[in-house]
């Protein structure tokens, strides 16, 4: 109860209504979907998306670092948007935006209206109150209805010539130029007033008191940054060395040696809590904390952190190493490989190969986002080799190794060029996942 404004309505929802809600919100994508009226940088609620598709997204910021240009990055913070969803608005959406009319829409116009609340403190329950805004938040269709009703914030945006993603309610700004330009460029100023009149309009509010500016370029570039203020609605706004987006540190130079200090300090403390506790657990038990609790910290998102300098991904090592020491008992003298190979555990950075190696199979056969499919291009030689099935990729041109070569579309054709055909060529994304990781311990433990 120490801050009051972190708390959210949950709606108590019956069982048979989250399985109606599931039917219908199955029927409303489909529909969005066959009609192309998804806005396609959004990433909450949908299939073949996640977080970590949407920051895949950091290949934009790190071509613009290698081409010699800067890049301002704005997280927007909207306060409780969930909550303040107009009905009336909302189901305009549905009408002008998704083409739903007559029982359809007065289907919707049911299901948002006459929804009641109260709180409860400690036995004591407060008198029921009609809800006259929001989407209920613990239900199937709340997320989907929000993403229909933020769906003309990307008009706005592109009309200024501006890139953004979102994910849900996490909207990110970004836009590159050269350090000689004026910055923060106009276009950007103008973007955030007129976004902010919309919002106002269609009942959210922009939290200036969250939102986070940061300028992403080489060490050498940001030297060249002057003095940058954003004025948001008479707020100033500075730039910060870090911030966090969708659970991952970025920061100015992208280097992620704050995420991987953020990783490091947040497993070891768990993989201590586990470690009192392992005399007692049963193997079986210790091995699924540690993938609770220490692997997938390792895992999420570990594609942004491809072609990252081996010092990084050594720290990072350390930690598995370390869980699998707790799991096994072996002890700090004894050599590690033979229990990783045991455990059948890739390495952290054959773990990343095989993220971005997955990522393009799906990219390859429209399993994952169209955003990330425009990123990677199919080579056609100049003579096609008939003995030859498999399919290579355009390598495209950096110049920094440190910025250029680390982008998806590098590092997605890089390794997937080095893969063997019959990897590449596998039927479906079970086989291909199977033949993938016994391919890569094979390569991290030279296996034969």
């Amino acid at each position: 109860m120490e801050e009051l404004s972190n708390y959210r309505p949950i709606s108590n929802l019956p069982f048979l209504s989250k399985i109606l809600e599931k039917a219908v919100a199955g029927q409303i994508q489909q529909h969005m979907s066959n009609h192309e009226l998804f806005e396609p940088f959004q990433s909450g609620f949908r299939q073949h998306h996640s977080t970590e598709t949407a920051l895949i997204k950091i290949n934009d910021l790190l071509l613009a670092a290698d081409s010699g240009q800067i890049t301002i990055l704005i997280l927007l913070d909207l306060s409780a948007a969930f909550d303040t969803v107009s009905h009336s608005i909302l189901l305009d959406r549905l009408s002008k935006y998704i083409g739903l009319s007559g029982t359809a829409l007065s289907w919707f116009q049911s299901y948002l209206t006459n929804r009641q609340q109260f709180i409860s403190i400690t036995g004591s329950r407060s008198p029921s109150s009609l809800v006259h805004q929001g989407v209920p938040q613990g239900s199937v269709l709340g997320p989907l209805l929000f993403t229909i009703y933020m769906l003309p914030l990307g008009q706005i945006i592109r009309k200024y010539g501006l890139n953004f993603h979102s994910y849900a309610d996490d909207t990110q700004l970004y836009i590159s130029s050269k350090p000689t330009a004026q910055l923060p460029p106009q276009s950007l100023s103008l973007c955030l007033a007129e976004l902010r009149t919309w919002l106002t309009s269609n009942f959210l509010q922009l939290n200036t008191d969250k939102t986070e500016l940061m300028v992403v370029a080489t060490r050498q570039l940001l030297r060249k940054v002057g003095d940058l203020v954003l004025t948001i609605d008479g707020n100033n706004i500075c730039p910060s060395p870090s911030v966090r987006n969708l659970g991952v540190i970025l920061d100015s130079t992208l280097s992620f040696e704050p995420h991987i200090r953020s990783i490091t300090k947040s497993a070891f403390f768990h993989l201590r809590n586990i470690s009192r506790l392992r005399h007692s657990l049963p193997d079986s038990v210790a091995e699924t904390l540690i993938h609770a609790f220490i692997t997938s910290r390792l895992d999420y998102c570990n594609g942004v952190l491809s072609g990252i300098p081996q010092k990084l991904l050594d720290r990072l090592q350390y930690i598995q190493n370390s869980a699998a020491r707790v799991l096994t008992h072996v002890k700090p003298w004894q050599h590690i490989t033979p229990t990783l190979i045991h455990l059948h555990w890739l390495p952290v950075k054959y773990r990343i190969q095989y993220k971005i190696l997955l990522l393009t199979y799906k990219s390859l056969h429209s399993l994952s986002p169209q955003y990330l499919s425009d990123l990677i291009h199919t080579y056609t030689p100049s003579r096609s080799l008939r003995s030859s099935s498999s399919v290579q990729l355009t390598v495209p041109h950096t110049r920094l190794r440190t910025m250029g070569d680390r982008a998806f579309c590098v590092q997605a054709p890089t390794l997937w060029n080095s893969l063997p055909s019959h990897i590449q060529t596998a039927d479906d994304i079970g086989h291909y996942k199977s033949v993938l990781k016994t391919h890569l311990l094979k390569l991290a433990f030279d296996l034969t």
